[in-house]
């Protein structure tokens, strides 16, 4: 249901019950009643009712005042009664509103079950609601309450007129609205993917796809104690990981470095020597010694000599030579 403050003409029973309201029931006997109902007549025609020239009109409304001075009080002191009392969660259905309020008013004011008057108690239940809304509304900050209003499906001429606020205000706050439904749907496929999985499954694949904690809370209908505890878990997971890269990169480094001076056999000493010596010839420039070496797959070890006390070499040699 949309909420608008359209405001329609009065129909003819309501404008005699206001008219009505103002009198004094214990004050209308005799001449006085007759004056009073022609001062009537003569304030409906000034509203365009044409009262005086309809005598089906002019006897609704002897009929209206006859069920006043019997009642003792005006129908629109009771009906006003009933609406001020109203409270936001009592209207946020109009139409069971509406129902319950002809209820109790029509047993006193039989007239009040007319069919033909429901569409108009249910425009005044329907404008109450809007007035509590707005009530509401303007009791949070501004942003707050330009969202309150949306969300109760407010028509945005209405929010704009009620809250006093600019196009661009209701549309920016429109917008994030509009983001946060997004949001929302792109959470769902997420938690589609993960169905059947546990809760700390869940919650852990909506904090790796940057789900905020609120929406998590909201939509994987899960606590912060879940939340903490996935990503105290995701934590202990990603150290393990980066142990495991770390092992694996001193793996590849230590393989790459080749076998320690000890380790390397004498034919292979002389035989990487002899390499070294060639790839020297070429460049005498470290980098570049350097890159032709590990190409060859020669030692680290033997290549750091190389290239910072190459002498040493000739030791190396002798001593593999024996």
């Amino acid at each position: 249901m949309t909420t608008t403050d359209q405001m329609q003409k009065k129909p003819l029973w309501l404008e005699i019950e206001e008219n009505l309201l103002e009198l004094n029931p214990g004050e209308l006997s005799g001449q006085a009643k007759e004056t009073a109902i022609q001062k009537i007549i003569g304030d409906l025609d000034n509203a365009g009712f044409n009262v005086s020239k309809s005598g089906g009109k002019i006897m609704q409304l002897r009929w209206a005042m006859d069920d006043m001075l019997e009642v003792g009080r005006p129908l629109m002191k009771d009906f006003n009664d009933a609406i001020s009392a109203l409270s936001l969660e009592d209207v946020l259905d109009p139409y069971s509103a509406t129902t319950k309020l002809i209820d109790n008013i029509g047993a006193t004011w039989k007239e009040f079950w007319k069919v033909e008057r429901r569409p108009d108690i249910i425009r005044i239940v329907e404008e109450t609601r809007l007035d509590l809304l707005v009530k509401k509304a303007k009791e949070l900050s501004e942003n707050e309450s330009i969202r309150y209003l949306i969300l109760e499906q407010v028509e945005r001429e209405v929010i704009v007129n009620k809250l006093g606020i600019t196009e661009e205000k209701l549309a920016g706050v429109e917008a994030q609205i509009a983001k946060e439904k997004a949001e929302k749907k792109r959470v769902a496929k997420l938690l589609e993917k993960v169905a059947g999985k546990s809760e700390e499954e869940k919650v852990k694949h909506l904090i790796t796809n940057n789900v905020a904690e609120e929406l998590i809370i909201e939509m994987a209908e899960v606590d912060q104690v879940a939340i903490n505890n996935a990503k105290k878990a995701m934590e202990e997971e990603i150290k393990e990981k980066q142990r495991l890269a770390e092992e694996a990169a001193a793996k590849k480094k230590a393989e790459a470095a080749g076998p320690s001076l000890e380790d390397i056999t004498s034919d292979d000493m002389i035989d990487h020597i002899d390499a070294i010596r060639e790839i020297m010839e070429f460049s005498e420039v470290e980098k570049e010694i350097r890159t032709m070496c590990e190409q060859s797959s020669i030692p680290q070890c033997l290549v750091d000599i190389a290239v910072s006390d190459p002498d040493k070499l000739d030791e190396l040699e002798k001593k593999a030579e024996g």
